[in-house]
């Protein structure tokens, strides 16, 4: 992009979806808002709304893009959990920019990796120096659940290779997995790891852990409500918080020796954020190394938690900002 055009950028998640203009690559804060999707048809909506808040003399963006919760393909993306599809020329049209791009979310936190204030990163397990170049790998964890390898290329832009790997299947490793693995297909025809790590898939795990522990079934929490049972320290709502770690921790070390991540591997998204407190000790280090004779080898990773809730469009602005974007 030409220095000092601006770009509108938006992170569009399964409940929200975050907006904002870009200045000169850099992401201006000032300019954020957050819109609920279930207020709006499409994202097209979403757009024009943003543009018709902007001050009035706002100048035509140059460039736009857009990170969609889903997978993208050919240029098109679609939402995982909501009906939405966006591609270059609805953008085109809804703002107006000539040079438009439609990511997958996590290609977009991928993008944001060296852009996050070092105040919004949370580090949780050490891991060991980084060589130079080494690749990183990015999951998020909010409504839905995913993750993107970022590989790193001298004089090049970072290749962010994109994924759907929250419907792969959830591991199973114990007769606990079995029965949790047996209640997630009875719920969602499929236990994949999004059903059990995810905003709803907290929720299963509730109902779940109060299962396992002999009580009657009762009415399905919200993730919201399952969180502050922990906080109140309620044992079901405890007992499904430290099954989702230790999920968490299996996965992440799965993915880990999949990608071999040593320039660290980074936490996203909204559940992430809120299960902040209780990852280390609800036991994610332990159930990351649990690799057998490889457990040493899963001390190479660092593991840190991006705090940042608008990181997404940070990689937008990058990725618009690269030389031949």
């Amino acid at each position: 992009m030409a220095e000092g055009a601006t770009a509108i950028l938006a992170d569009v998640g399964g409940t929200n979806t975050r907006v904002a203009v870009a200045r000169g690559g850099r992401l201006d804060r000032a300019s954020l808002r957050r819109f609920a999707n279930r207020d709006f048809a499409r994202l097209t909506d979403v757009l024009a709304a943003f543009r018709a808040a902007l001050p009035a003399g706002s100048e035509a963006p140059a460039g736009a893009c857009v990170a969609v919760a889903g997978p993208v393909r050919n240029g098109v993306g679609r939402l995982t959990n909501i009906d939405w599809e966006i591609d270059g020329a609805d953008l085109a049209r809804a703002t107006g920019a000539e040079r438009v791009a439609v990511l997958n979310d996590l290609e977009a936190h991928g993008h944001a990796l060296g852009r996050v204030a070092a105040q919004d990163l949370r580090p949780l397990l050490p891991g060991a120096p980084a060589p130079a170049l080494a690749s990183e790998l990015v999951i998020g964890i909010g409504t839905g659940f995913n993750a993107a390898p970022v590989h790193h290329r001298a004089g090049a832009r970072r290749l962010v290779a994109p994924s759907e790997c929250g419907q792969a299947s959830l591991p199973v490793t114990s007769g606990e997995g079995l029965r949790l693995a047996r209640a997630l297909v009875a719920a969602e025809g499929h236990a994949t790891v999004e059903a059990a790590l995810s905003g709803r898939g907290l929720a299963r795990l509730h109902a779940f852990a109060g299962s396992e522990a002999g009580g009657a079934p009762a009415a399905p929490l919200t993730a919201a409500a399952v969180m502050a049972g922990i906080a109140a320290g309620e044992p079901v709502a405890v007992a499904a918080g430290r099954l989702f770690v230790r999920l968490l921790g299996q996965v992440a070390g799965d993915l880990a020796l999949v990608h071999l991540p040593f320039g660290g591997i980074w936490l996203a998204g909204g559940v992430a954020r809120a299960f902040a407190p209780h990852l280390l000790g609800f036991g994610l280090a332990a159930a990351f190394r649990d690799k057998g004779r490889f457990a040493p080898f899963m001390d190479a990773f660092a593991v840190t938690l991006i705090a940042d809730d608008f990181a997404a469009l940070e990689g937008c602005a990058a990725f618009l900002d690269h030389p031949g974007a």
